[in-house]
């Protein structure tokens, strides 16, 4: 035992050391303890492992979430730690106090985990279509990023295999290694991303029409808030339409005011009143900006200068006509949701006609300026107004929509389909796609053909030249290791021609890439 303290050697190894330090604590002299081989701490780790691999699984998810659905989590593992500590075949020695922290943070990050996931599939279950969305985006990447991945793990691996003295353990990781890489160079095979295409198949980018307006930069559908929508290039403007009680229409989103106005300060026994019940003088007395300042909806009123701070801060109710008169101005689409009174309000059953007197006899816009969204009446809203672009949030056959002259989808993001939307541009019928704010999913609406979006960002998506992810064919197919022509695998390439598609810096010919099924001949 004393001979064994005395050849005990102590060795400056920076990278190893440094590894121990944030691992363990052991920042002066690490001692350079070898693991026995079949060891290697396994026989300690095997019950908590699955645990920690749970736990990291669980912090890519929701870390992915929160990029794509802005949802905020974070987490950090020692697991990386003693990856690298294992593959400099060290044995773990975690400090005490990393050891209570590490086990509960991963039994907490667990819990959590399990608690927010069913809390928002049952609240949130739109964003998860939204990152279900997202995987025809990122999936190409996604699936570089997991080849890199295991290349960079092979060393690691091939090292705990070769020191490993259990036969079976070590053919089993060797079986599992290759399992997960095979599948990875067959994804390729399966995988759809309609961002996955040559660019001279991609179509012009999808107009945008401002929903609201530009509720980023302006309290929503007031004036200033379609003025900001124009002035960033919106090709057109999308509102809500309510009539008030002496018959004005004017813009509306909510059920009530209490959000976009200062009804509670007004008219405070009002404040769960339809907006419809409201006349047109009242309605003029409330105030529709303030509420932007105190709330902040996107976190941007603090961007606006002192003089637009001022303005938001006056905005009032604004009338159908207005918003139809400045369309008109600039030469713009209009699209709009029309509510209808409730019960016992004058225009209830006149809702539909009193619009149309709007649009035809006091605004300045054309008719074929206006996407007709409502579906109530529209064979008498034909015959009133045949130039009125008929559109419909419903997918129907296309047959059926033909029949009831429809020339415009307004549907939801979450419906986009490449197929459909082709299917549908077949038949002269375009396709409007709500509420798409982020470049990512603009870039996928633009990608799978889209004419148009309504979005809450026209000054964020107007200086998109091209897709954020577009990535021709050849190229992924390339980086994955599948030849772009036979669609086989490279495997079979000679080494200087498997290098040259690993790197993608010299793309093969059509002539080169053949010959790794036929195996024939290789053209240099």
């Amino acid at each position: 035992m004393a001979r064994q303290r005395l050849l005990q050697r102590y060795e400056h190894q920076p990278f190893v050391s440094c590894l121990a330090g944030l691992y363990g604590c052991q920042w002066r002299r690490y001692q350079l303890t070898h693991a026995q081989p079949g060891h290697c701490c396994c026989s300690k780790v095997l019950s908590c492992f699955a645990l920690i691999v749970l736990t990291f699984c669980l912090s890519l998810v929701f870390l992915y979430f929160w990029s794509e659905a802005q949802n905020d989590y974070n987490d950090f593992d020692w697991f990386l730690l003693a990856v690298c500590l294992l593959s400099e075949g060290q044995r773990l020695y975690l400090h005490w106090c990393h050891k209570v922290i590490s086990s509960t943070s991963r039994l907490l990050t667990v819990i959590l985990s399990i608690v927010a996931s069913s809390i928002l599939t049952d609240l949130w279950s739109k964003e998860w279509m939204t990152v279900l969305l997202s995987f025809q985006v990122t999936a190409p990447y996604l699936h570089i990023g997991g080849v890199v991945l295991m290349t960079l793990l092979s060393w690691p691996i091939a090292l705990h295999v070769f020191r490993i003295n259990m036969r079976v353990r070590g053919m089993s990781i060797i079986v599992l290694y290759i399992t997960v890489l095979v599948t990875l160079f067959l994804v390729p095979l399966g995988m759809y991303s309609p961002c996955i295409k040559e660019r001279s198949n991609l179509g012009s980018a999808p107009a945008l029409i401002g929903h609201r307006g530009a509720p980023m930069l302006a309290p929503e559908n007031t004036f200033m808030s379609f003025e900001k929508a124009l002035a960033a290039g919106a090709d057109g403007l999308e509102t809500d339409v309510t009539i008030s009680y002496d018959g004005v229409p004017f813009l509306m989103h909510d059920k009530n005011l209490r959000r976009t106005t200062n009804v509670k300060d007004v008219f405070p026994n009002w404040t769960h009143t339809s907006p419809a019940m409201f006349t047109w003088r009242e309605l003029q007395s409330l105030n529709a900006g303030s509420w932007f300042f105190s709330q902040d909806p996107f976190g941007t009123a603090s961007s606006l200068s002192p003089d637009e701070q001022l303005q938001a801060q006056n905005q009032s109710v604004c009338t159908l006509r207005d918003f139809l008169d400045l369309a008109a101005q600039h030469g713009k689409l209009v699209i709009f949701d029309l509510y209808r009174p409730p019960r016992g309000h004058p225009y209830r059953d006149a809702w539909i006609s009193r619009t149309l007197d709007v649009i035809q006899n006091e605004s300045s816009i054309h008719s074929s300026q206006v996407l007709w969204l409502p579906p109530e009446l529209r064979e008498f809203v034909q015959e009133i107004d045949p130039e009125l672009q008929q559109t419909t949030a419903e997918l129907a056959p296309v047959e059926d929509l033909q029949l009831r002259h429809i020339s415009r989808l307004n549907i939801h993001y979450s419906s986009m389909s490449e197929k459909e939307i082709r299917k549908y541009a077949a038949a002269n019928i375009s396709t409007n796609l709500y509420v798409i704010s982020e470049p990512w999913l603009y870039s996928l609406a633009w990608c799978a053909g889209a004419h148009s979006v309504a979005t809450n960002a026209v000054h964020i998506l107007k200086n998109l030249q091209r897709p954020l992810f577009l990535m021709v064919n050849d190229t992924h197919l390339q980086f994955s290791g599948i030849c772009p022509s036979c669609f086989f695998p490279v495997v079979f390439l000679s080494v200087s021609h498997r290098h040259r598609m690993s790197t993608g810096l010299f793309p093969l010919k059509s002539c080169e890439v053949k010959s790794c099924v036929c195996k024939k001949q290789l053209h240099h």
